[in-house]
């Protein structure tokens, strides 16, 4: 993923400022850690897992403001200072978010753990390749791991061991809620797999080759205008091949991603004539989810009822 050189001006006045205080942060971390424990995620369902794992121990803040694009975000030093002061930063590390690989040699002195929400976890190989991909640091594989209620539980058990080994204590209150959310998603999988097998047809126009583990998983084919990154745009001939294979299948409903209508996508639309949904890929929260508190439950919830729409 290129990362832009303003990061790295970033990242060099952000080391020099920690630096400066670091027997500050290490201060206020000795105490911190007596009490409850601050970790720093990014995207939503990271957030969102270790809160529901951490409960009462954990207190948990986002580095990504609602709504932003997780591939292209660049913090700005404030957010470096405040994660340097943090016990953790949870974030993907299969290269979804760039600056965050970079934030490991900004912090590598500071007392905060890294930690890689996937590791271990086997990406997939991506459904949908254009030349833009290798541009955006996925190459061929799918990063959208957390639409996956199965990978999902992997990524918060990840994030529950790391959570006991900084709060040891905690150890039965991170162990039951971890239970408790790795039911609900099991239970997640059940309601996905029902939905599209019961579908009447597989097949999705969207606007994001986000979808492509519920391929894997389920059996559902997304006709995709954009790649993994939902900022490629596609050739006029894949543009021709899009709408002709929409065509074939009778495709009704264009699906849109929460947060972005790409013009590219908006003409695709309208050339087949199809009605609007949307789906939420759950990268970022929008400001609408924040003030509704939604959380990745309700909200993939309301997924299911657009792919039933769309399949039916």
């Amino acid at each position: 993923m290129k990362v832009k050189a303003t990061f790295m001006a970033l990242a060099l006045g952000t080391a020099a400022f920690l630096a400066g205080c670091g027997a500050d942060n290490s201060d206020e971390q000795a105490s911190s850690k007596d009490d409850k424990l601050t970790v720093y995620t990014t995207i939503f369902p990271l957030q969102d897992f270790t809160k529901k794992i951490g409960g009462d121990e954990v207190n948990v803040e986002s580095v990504l403001p609602p709504g932003v694009d997780a591939h292209s975000y660049e913090p700005t030093t404030k957010d470096m200072v405040e994660i340097a002061k943090g016990d953790a930063f949870i974030y993907s590390g299969i290269g979804l978010e760039g600056f965050a690989d970079k934030a490991q040699d900004t912090l590598k002195n500071e007392d905060v753990a890294m930690v890689e929400a996937a590791k271990g976890i086997e990406l997939a190989e991506s459904t949908h390749s254009d030349e833009d991909e290798h541009a955006h640091g996925h190459g061929d594989t799918d990063p959208h791991i957390w639409l996956d209620p199965v990978l999902s539980i992997q990524l918060a058990e990840n994030i529950k061991n790391e959570l006991i080994e900084l709060k040891p204590e905690a150890k039965e209150e991170f162990e039951k809620n971890y239970e408790d959310l790795k039911a609900q998603l099991e239970e997640l999988d059940q309601k996905l797999e029902t939905t599209i097998s019961e579908g009447k047809h597989k097949e999705i126009l969207v606007s994001h080759a986000a979808y492509g583990y519920w391929e894997k998983r389920y059996g559902l084919t997304q006709i995709s205008v954009a790649g993994l990154s939902p900022t490629n745009e596609p050739s006029q001939k894949q543009l021709q091949s899009i709408i002709k294979e929409a065509n074939e299948h009778n495709i009704k409903y264009f699906i849109f991603d929460q947060n972005l209508e790409p013009k590219v996508s908006k003409l695709v639309q309208k050339e087949v004539g199809a009605e609007a949904l949307t789906l939420h890929n759950l990268e970022s929260a929008t400001k609408d989810d924040v003030a509704n508190k939604e959380d990745y439950f309700s909200i993939m919830d309301k997924n299911i009822e657009t792919i039933q729409k769309a399949l039916n």
